[in-house]
Order: C-alpha cells, then sequence, then structure tokens
C-alpha cells in the first residue's frame, strides 16, 4: 500500500512527528477538564440550582454542538483536498476553541443570564476543538509509514492522555479549591487566590485550557510539515464541494467496506462519549463528589487511559486495527455496566452496601470503590478504541483522498454524536433519573459493536 508522503513539504523529522503528537496534548485538558471531570459537574452541581435540569442543558447544548460540527466536517475535509493546506484551517478553528474557553469564565453559580453564554461558549470550543482535530488528523499518514500508522497513533494518544493528566493535577492540586474546605486536591491553598463563593477556581478551567492549548499547539506549527505537491485548485471551494458530492457517491458505490466501518464507528463513537462526557456528572450526583473526589477520580482513570493507549498503539500493529477496537469495545461495554449498576445504597443493581457515611475518607464507601473499578476498565478500553480507529481508517482510505475521507470519519464520530446526548436529555426529564438517562448510551455501544463485526480491515 503506498504511503501519502508526498502531502508533507519535507520528512517530519522526530520534531515534526512529536509536534503533531503534541497536539493532542494540547488539546486533551479541554475533554478531561472540561467535558468529563471538573467543569461539566459543576455546571451540573454547582452553576446552576437543579442538577437534572442542568444535565438537560448540557446534553441538549452537547448535541447542537457535534451536530454542526457533522455537519461541516467532511465538506470542509473535502474543499482542503482540493489542494489547499491543512494549517491555516487549523488555526481558524483554534481561535474558535480559544474563545469558547474563555467565556467559560462567566459562570458565576446562581446566575441564570449567564446560562446562554456559557452554553453558546462552550458550544463554540466544542465546534472548534472537533474540526481542528480533523485536519490535524489527515496530516498523520504522510508522517510515517504504514506499518507505523498504529504506533504514531497510540503514541498521540497516550500523549493526549499524558497532557490531561498533568493539566487536572495542576488545576484540581493547585487551584481549584472544595467550596468546603477551601484546599485544593493535594490538601494546599491554591497557589492563586480565589473566591470561593463564586467559585473562581471552577471557573478557571476554560481560561486555563485556553492557555494550555495556545501554548503546547505551537510545536505542531512550527515543525510539522504541511501538505505540498500540486497547486491548488483555481476554485478549491467549488472544486472541494464537487469531490465532496463525488467522494460521498464513491464512499457508498465503490467504498462499501469503509462506509460500513464509518457508520460502525459513527455509532459505538457516540456511546463512548456519552459515557465518559456523563459519567463524572453521573459520580458527583450519585455520591456527592467535589473537587477532591473528582479530581482524584479523574487522575486515576486518565492514567488507566494513559496505559490503555499505549499498549493499545503497539498491539495494533501485531493483532490488526479491528481486534484491538472489538476486545476494546466488550471491556467498555462491561465498563459501563457496572457503572450504572452502582448507587448510594446497591451495587450491580441489587447487591445492597452501606451508604456513604457523613465524613468518610476518600472512595471509602463499598459502592464509591466498585464505581471505581468499573470506571478503570472504561479507562484503559478507551484509548485502544480511540487510537485503533483512527489507525484503521488510515489504513483502508484511498490515499489520494485523506483529508476528505478523515473529514467523513469526524463525520462518522459526530453525525450521530448530538443523538446520545439528545437521547440522554430526553430520557432524563422524562425520566427524571440520572441513571436511566445515561444507560441510554449502552444502545450506542452494543450497536456499534454489531455493525463493525463485518468490516474488512485490509484496504
Amino acid at each position: 500500500m503506498p504511503n501519502n508522503t508526498s502531502s508533507a513539504a519535507r520528512p517530519p523529522g522526530k520534531r515534526g512527528i512529536v509536534g503533531w503528537a503534541l497536539f493532542d496534548w494540547a488539546t486533551q485538558p479541554y475533554y478531561t477538564l472540561v467535558v468529563t471531570f471538573l467543569f461539566a459537574p459543576y455546571f451540573v452541581n454547582g452553576f446552576m440550582d437543579d442538577p437534572t435540569d442542568a444535565q438537560s442543558l448540557w446534553a441538549f447544548a452537547t448535541s447542537a454542538a457535534q451536530l454542526l460540527a457533522a455537519v461541516l466536517a467532511p465538506v470542509l475535509g473535502a474543499i482542503a483536498d482540493a489542494g489547499l493546506p491543512r494549517k491555516p484551517w487549523i488555526a481558524v478553528f483554534s481561535a474558535m476553541l480559544l474563545l469558547g474557553l474563555g467565556g467559560l469564565w462567566f459562570a458565576v453559580p446562581g446566575s441564570a443570564t449567564a446560562i446562554p453564554l456559557v452554553l453558546l461558549s462552550f458550544g463554540t470550543a466544542t465546534l472548534g476543538v472537533e474540526l481542528a482535530t480533523q485536519f490535524n488528523n489527515a496530516m498523520m499518514p504522510g508522517l510515517v509509514s504504514e506499518r507505523r500508522l498504529g504506533r504514531l497513533s497510540g503514541f498521540a494518544w497516550a500523549v493526549g492522555y499524558a497532557g490531561g493528566l498533568v493539566s487536572l493535577a495542576l488545576v484540581a492540586g493547585l487551584l481549584v479549591t472544595s467550596p468546603d474546605t477551601g484546599k485544593t486536591l493535594f490538601g494546599l491553598s491554591p497557589i492563586i487566590a480565589l473566591d470561593t463563593a463564586t467559585r473562581e477556581g471552577d471557573r478557571l478551567v476554560g481560561p486555563f485550557c485556553a492557555l494550555w492549548y495556545l501554548v503546547f499547539v505551537l510545536p505542531m506549527f512550527l515543525f510539522t510539515p504541511d501538505r505540498h505537491g500540486a497547486p491548488p485548485a483555481a476554485n478549491p471551494v467549488r472544486e472541494g464541494l464537487g469531490r465532496f458530492v463525488s467522494s460521498l457517491k464513491d464512499l457508498l458505490r465503490q467504498h462499501r467496506n469503509l462506509a460500513v466501518f464509518l457508520l460502525a464507528r459513527m455509532i459505538y463513537a457516540d456511546g463512548c462519549a456519552a459515557v465518559f462526557s456523563f459519567g463524572g456528572i453521573y459520580a458527583a450526583s450519585v455520591f456527592g463528589w467535589g473537587v477532591t473526589e473528582l479530581g482524584l477520580f479523574g487522575i486515576i482513570l486518565t492514567v488507566a487511559a494513559f496505559i490503555g493507549a499505549c499498549l493499545g498503539g503497539a498491539v495494533d500493529d501485531r493483532i490488526g486495527s479491528k481486534t484491538v477496537i472489538v476486545v476494546g469495545l466488550l471491556i467498555f461495554i462491561v465498563g459501563s455496566i457496572g457503572v450504572l449498576s452502582v448507587d448510594p445504597d446497591e451495587i450491580l443493581f441489587v447487591v445492597p452496601v452501606e451508604s456513604k457515611a457523613a465524613g468518610g475518607g476518600l472512595f471509602a464507601s463499598a459502592g464509591e470503590m466498585v464505581l471505581l473499578a468499573f470506571a478503570l476498565l472504561l479507562g484503559i478500553a478507551l484509548g485502544p478504541i480511540q487510537a485503533s480507529s483512527r489507525t484503521l481508517l488510515a489504513r483502508i482510505c484511498p490515499p489520494d483522498k485523506t483529508t476528505e475521507f478523515f473529514g467523513f470519519f469526524a463525520f462518522s464520530g459526530k453525525v450521530t454524536a448530538f443523538a446520545a446526548p439528545l437521547a440522554i436529555g430526553i430520557v432524563t426529564v422524562l425520566t427524571d433519573s440520572q441513571r436511566l438517562g445515561i444507560s441510554v448510551s449502552l444502545v450506542f455501544l452494543i450497536a456499534g459493536l454489531m455493525l463493525l463485526m463485518p468490516v474488512r480491515a485490509a484496504r
């Protein structure tokens, strides 16, 4: 299989490869701090008065941003494949990410007038990071040979999780404090004097992620070579849109194996994202976790995801991307069911346990320990699923349509990404149960796994 080395202006070298991987390091705090462990639980349990209403609004905002990203991704990819470089696109969407993250600062608790601004800011950041990631992913096949794609993708995901871990330790350990104790995760006073009454520590998460991204995305812009080769088309927008329509037809007629994979990935990626997006919210609501518990919970899961990504990338090149994804999904499904089987008084849905005692130690109750054990399975499985999905696409897509098909890849990851949060929001409203709402994600995980089974892993 030919390697698309012509898409790079020069051999990337170690600096170019590391710069490309650091993009994941730069973006991961958005997912770790904002979406999963700190800001989202604060939005639901601190910023707004009613956690059920807050979860529904957060879910609806997520679904709207993901739907827009899904619509734009393949079209923009087609335009870029008409001859335009990728870095200018990344720069534009990076600006959206930075603007959106800055807006999260205005989430002053109890400020009903700030709710639309905060949700709009979150949606803008989500749209920016998803589209920037699409164009960064499209650079991957031009950096290494096909036989090293699995290791490169796994390495980048591991670097990303490491970035999430370091940023979480810094924010939870040095900045964000518990409203009850005024201390950080490490039991320290914050290094910056912050107002606990207005939850400035939680609100600072957005600006912190923006600064982090701005610093660590620079190596990619400076050292990773962009595409070159044929001159851009005279009218890249018109040609790109034409290519998009043509490629969509080709995808359905001539690349059915790839189309089935994208359909499967579309569904299981939505389920994975929903579990991680709302898992921290669920844990915080069930056990009343504050910044200390959530911060430590996030560190533990991020370490697990880092280990999983490292192992998955190495195993991918030996046993194949599809096998890694299938095994990862099975583990993820078991972990998801296990997490949802826990409530304050029961584990595994029916086994009674003692409720968490007031003033008890970290994760001291049986329910917390069981939830943490199942959550570790989620962390270990997520890295290989994500990394091997990206690798499998790089191995089976036509090399002359890399960005465009990574646009379809982004589309497959986002076109139904609005559906799971939307379904979670609707079921949560109808049942007034956060557990039943989040359980909808299992339908997406199981359906995606079943669709993946007939996919052929070779081009």
